[in-house]
């Protein structure tokens, strides 16, 4: 197992999202969601690969209701890629880490 992703909160949202200096992929999820515990060992391997270009968060909806509420997430789990302070690009449910590159990778 490989390790955690960081986490971040309503509190720190803004400045570890929203103010980054790089892209940054959010994945929003929660601890009775099992697609999200078959996507963290792609997302944490993904943040070990690409460290340089891409930083991959975790937000816990259940612990951070505001966040989830401001960007309209409904599914978990929810993979947000925030470029600048903007959600850029919105991809729901687990997937291949391959699909999931190739479909971030016009973004990074």
């Amino acid at each position: 197992m490989g390790a955690e992703l960081r986490k971040v909160t309503d509190l720190t949202f803004e400045g570890e999202v929203l103010a980054a200096g790089r892209p940054v992929l959010v994945e929003f999820t929660a601890d009775w969601c099992p697609p999200c515990r078959m996507i963290a060992p792609v997302l944490a391997e993904i943040a070990r690969e690409e460290a340089d270009r891409l930083e991959v968060v975790q937000l816990d909806v259940d612990a951070n209701p505001e966040t989830q509420a401001a960007y309209g997430v409904l599914s978990m789990p929810t993979l947000m890629l925030f470029l600048g302070g903007e959600p850029v690009r919105t991809l729901v449910g687990a997937r291949a880490k391959a699909r999931l590159l190739r479909e971030l990778s016009d973004l990074l």
